[in-house]
């Protein structure tokens, strides 16, 4: 169970926030814009007890004489004018807030995109895919809701605020002092507890990124947790985040829930005071009746700024933890920066030679390769043999530059995979690996994914080759078939496209990871005999447990710890009887 830990918090918390400021930088002028339609949408309220006083001052004195309705009538237009002026601003001041709330969560989405790409493998390994989902939708709409509502009540409340406050001075000095120093005891009470409740904010944000990444992990491995009767632990598990995410959330909700009752009570205590007074002012003659509705109503409209105030500072702790965890995220460390690679090797003029140089590797200081050292000629099959944890993936990981070397080096016909781009590097591999990945589209489109000017004969050979075009020609729609729900494939079928994608690649390599784990007996042959002709004139890579998979294999590497134990062809290892008999053996003995 993920438990509650004390944040590092106010100098994060802080800094958090002036990042936020400076990310708004750039929509300044919008916000500047729509503060402006802001002090135009507060002339109502800032004036309204000011005509509203006129209009009884002028009831007053014509009940001693004669209502003088045309002045009445006069502030009526005055008001209705001053209405629909202020509805205008309101709804100009709406539309560029809008716009600038969904323009910052849209570039804080590109950010965060492009930032995933930039991530090394070691990122992905030790963080749980919905919790990174989590920042990607939950925590960027947080923030986007909160700059929606923050910005527009900050900016009314604080236009009206300082108008009102104005107002209250120019019609009564005594009772603005009154009404001002009650309400601002009941700000000062608000204040502390906001400056209280920034932890819980920040943990209600984080058991959430937990709790939607043991869901992801647990309704994408359904069939396993079925299978081992798991659902009642993991429905234990569940409870126990649901229960942290709701404590978290309930107190945080609380803490922002006491604003609007303080708030309340100030402005009642307000009303009090300001009739009190009032009433005092009022027998010595120093103000009319007229004042005093006035100042009712400008009390009222001095403490919901405050109090809207409150509460946007309060919406403000979700926004900053949740932006928190954004910026968080984009500033995890990335892969080198390889602007300043020129060194290309094209795909067409690749030969296929690698060597790895005395190569050692290590992952959070336990070392995983140790001076591996092997040359492989241009069209050889290598197999990758040994026990599990023996770094059979790490190789190739490294080959891909997914890891970077810690010492030695790789060379890729005589070149340096230092001095070579990863994309460039992507480019002369293409893999098929032990968990087959499909897209929502049609199998044409999973077949030639993200490459050009492939046919669909093209398409129709490759299938052929790895054995899968007999059962897409039975589909009704063939290539054409969208596979919106791939659990209607078996484990197999989805393999077998992906060993489709990898035939109509031309690139130069070829790896093989656990390839055919995932087919039945009968299927492997067919395949195996595809994978012969798809390796011919390619360097192939293949890791593999099923020995049966690899005997016809140039070159045998039998790992162990990171190093080779064995090297040589199947007949030469056998003959040896050492580390790739024993696991030949284990395999086919009866």
């Amino acid at each position: 169970m993920a438990k509650y830990r004390k944040p590092r918090r106010a100098k994060n918390f802080g800094r958090s926030f002036c990042k936020l400021l400076i990310r708004l930088k750039k929509h300044i002028p919008i916000i500047l814009i729509a503060s402006l339609f802001s002090i135009g949408s507060t002339f109502l309220a800032i004036m309204g007890p000011s005509l509203l006083k006129d209009i009884v001052n002028e009831i007053q004195q014509g009940l001693q004489s004669n209502i003088n309705m045309n002045a009445i009538f006069d502030i009526c237009k005055s008001i209705i004018i001053l209405c629909v002026f202020c509805v205008s601003c309101e709804l100009l001041q709406g539309f560029a807030l809008v716009s600038v709330s969904h323009n910052f969560s849209r570039e804080l989405r590109t950010d965060v995109s492009k930032k995933i790409n930039r991530l090394p493998l070691k990122f992905f390994d030790s963080r749980q895919v919905g919790d990174i989902l989590s920042i990607v939708t939950n925590d960027i709409d947080t923030v986007y809701d909160g700059l929606h509502q923050g910005i527009s009540n900050l900016t009314y409340s604080i236009v009206t605020l300082i108008g009102v406050t104005v107002m209250m001075f120019v019609t009564n000095w005594q009772l603005s002092v009154t009404a001002i120093t009650i309400t601002l005891i009941g700000f000062a009470i608000v204040g502390f507890l906001v400056a209280k409740s920034k932890k819980y904010f920040k943990a209600q944000q984080k058991n959430l990124g937990t709790l939607n990444g043991y869901i992801e992990e647990m309704y994408s491995c359904h069939n396993i947790v079925t299978t081992y009767n798991g659902i009642e632990e993991t429905q234990r598990q569940f409870k126990e985040f649901n229960n942290t995410l709701a404590h978290t959330s309930q107190v945080a909700s609380f803490m922002g829930g006491v604003v609007n009752p303080v708030m309340s009570f100030m402005g009642s205590l307000g009303y009090v005071a300001v009739c009190i007074v009032g009433a005092l002012l009022t027998i010595n003659g120093t103000i009319d009746f007229g004042t005093i509705i006035a100042f009712i109503f400008y009390v009222r409209l001095f403490s919901n700024p405050l109090n809207t105030i409150a509460q946007s500072i309060t919406k403000m702790q979700t926004v900053v933890a949740a932006a928190e965890r954004v910026f968080e995220f984009m500033d995890e460390e990335e892969m080198p920066n390889e602007d300043n690679i020129v060194e290309h090797l094209p795909v067409e003029n690749t030969v296929g030679n690698i060597s790895f140089e005395n190569v050692t590797f290590a992952y959070d200081d336990i070392p995983v390769i140790r001076n591996f050292t092997v040359n492989i000629k241009a069209g050889q099959k290598v197999a990758i043999v040994g026990k599990t944890g023996a770094g059979k993936t790490t190789l190739v990981n490294l080959l891909m530059k997914f890891y970077d070397i810690s010492e030695g080096d790789i060379k890729i016909d005589g070149c340096s995979i230092k001095c070579l781009s990863r994309a460039n590097i992507h480019d002369l591999f293409c893999m098929v690996l032990q968990n087959a990945w499909l897209f929502n589209g049609t199998i044409k489109e999973n077949i030639i994914y993200n490459q050009e000017h492939i046919s669909l004969d093209e398409v129709k050979q490759a299938c052929q080759m790895a054995g899968i075009a007999d059962f897409i020609e039975s589909l009704p729609k063939q290539y054409d078939t969208v596979l919106e729900n791939t659990n209607t494939l078996s484990e197999g079928q989805k393999q077998l496209l992906t060993i489709a994608r990898a035939i109509v690649d031309k690139s130069p390599f070829l790896i093989l990871d656990e390839a055919t784990s995932s087919v039945d007996r009968k299927t492997e042959e067919i395949v195996q005999k595809s994978m012969d002709r798809l390796m011919n004139n390619r360097t192939s890579f293949i890791i593999a447990h099923r020995l049966s998979t690899i005997q016809n294999a140039d070159v045998i590497l039998v790992i162990d710890k990171g190093q080779i134990v064995e090297m040589g062809n199947h007949d030469e290892l056998i003959a040896k009887n050492g580390c790739y008999t024993e696991l030949y053996n284990s395999q086919f003995s009866t």
